[in-house]
């Protein structure tokens, strides 16, 4: 006689309840970054994942302490469904240590608030849950060129202001922002030596550049004539890119550097200063209720600054499209090292689009002791070079394995599209 079999017991069929997280502190901020294992494939057989290009490419150890690559899948399931999300389209395990939201608002109400004010230091406090907005932080206020820029990089974005340059590569790195906006360089002005050096001092990789032209105006308070003003704020750059156009006008003002050109709008709107005008663009007139003395200052046209896109994680390289990738490096004791690594490009046919020195700060001064001569002090510089070609091309790769050959220190900023957009010198909205 056959017995029937009895189902199991319901209570094996229960899943398994996850592991209750340890508490942490509000302002204890632990991240892991873990890729995952799925295969990705790259053009032209450069690694067969993502974390693979990444380990075989040498010089981008920059060294992300934040990155972490799995080996056991086991160990990336058992940290349980509620700790993956996804980062620049892949998964990844993160562990925040985050100070609970307020459960009665909804993710729509909280892509709706926008900040009252700059970021400061102090603000540095764990980041909200991601929403489905996209967070771009920039440096200044509302109605900065920033701000402009990062709308034009990621349209929709919800930009988050900051006060200070160093303060939006933080914003990035405390997921307070997905990505920063921030210039590098001017047509009229040159570049922007502080971003630079905040490149190399940060973990941040560039994913993407934008070209924005600039369209300067005079703005002061209502009812106010050009003959009143006796001060004229702004940006130092901004100034500068005005200074013969101001002489035009008539205007024999004195110029007064400020942090930056919106800035500059905001503090006489809430100062009521009338016999101060500013240089910012035309969106800050409309947003400080202000009135445009003069449009289009600048004295050259042609005013464009280049802004870098930025983000936790660099891109995967492709060669569908045009490339730029940025690098550092410090070169070795040697003769000609310079001329060396600049050969390495040009032996390939690689085009390079820019080249700037910065002071060592870590060895600003080396020393070379001859007997006959005496002791001689030369400077030590770090060198930020652009070149057109991507990571994922054979003769890049070959380039930088000779360039090693002759640095001491060398390290890939981003490897990230070009920005091919048409631009002509005209009124930027």
């Amino acid at each position: 006689m056959m017995q029937a079999i009895s189902p199991p017991s319901p209570l094996k069929l229960l899943v398994p309840t996850r592991p209750r997280l340890a508490p942490v502190t509000p302002n204890k901020l632990i991240l892991h970054c873990i890729y995952r294992s799925d295969s990705v494939q790259l053009p032209n057989g450069v690694g067969s994942s993502r974390a693979d290009w990444q380990s075989s490419c040498a010089i981008l150890a920059s060294k992300v302490v934040s990155q972490e690559q799995p080996t056991d899948k086991s160990s990336e399931d058992s940290r349980g469904a509620d700790h993956v999300a996804a980062v620049n389209g892949h998964k990844a395990s993160i562990d925040l240590g985050l100070v609970p939201l307020n459960k009665g608002s909804s993710d729509g109400d909280s892509n709706n608030k926008k900040p009252t004010k700059s970021l400061s230091i102090t603000d540095l406090s764990p980041a909200p849950m991601h929403g489905s907005q996209l967070r771009v932080a920039y440096q200044g206020v509302p109605g900065a060129y920033s701000e402009a820029a990062a709308g034009k990089a990621y349209p929709n974005c919800e930009a988050i202001p900051c006060d200070q340059f160093d303060v939006v590569f933080q914003a990035v790195e405390l997921w307070i922002a997905d990505r920063a906006v921030l210039p590098a360089e001017n047509s009229l002005g040159g570049s922007i030596h502080r971003n630079y050096d905040l490149l190399l001092r940060h973990n941040l990789h560039i994913v993407g550049e934008v070209q924005f032209p600039v369209h300067h105006c005079l703005l002061a308070l209502p009812g106010v004539r050009k003959e009143y003003i006796t001060r004229v704020i702004s940006h130092p750059q901004a100034l500068a890119q005005c200074e013969l156009t101001l002489t035009e006008l008539g205007l024999h003002a004195v110029r007064e550097a400020v942090d930056d050109t919106a800035g500059a709008a905001e503090y006489i709107a809430s100062n009521n200063l009338r016999n101060t005008a500013a240089i910012a663009s035309a969106r800050a007139a409309e947003l400080y209720g202000l009135q445009i003395l003069a449009d289009g200052i600048q004295d050259d046209k042609s005013n464009v600054t280049r802004f870098l896109m930025l983000a936790r994680e660099p891109i995967i390289p492709r060669t569908d499209r045009p490339f730029k990738t940025s690098i550092v490096f410090a070169h070795d004791k040697g003769t000609s090292v310079l001329f060396k690594v600049l050969s390495a490009f040009a032996f390939r046919n690689i085009n390079l689009t820019k080249i700037e020195s910065r002071p060592h700060r870590d060895c600003p001064i080396r020393l070379v002791d001859d007997a006959s001569a005496g002791t001689a002090k030369h400077f030590e510089y770090m060198f930020y070079l652009d070149f057109e070609a991507s990571m994922a091309e054979v003769r890049a790769q070959n380039a930088l394995a000779e360039v090693q050959e002759f640095t001491s220190f060398l390290r890939v900023l981003g490897s990230y599209p070009m920005d091919m957009t048409p631009w002509c010198p005209s009124r930027s909205d």
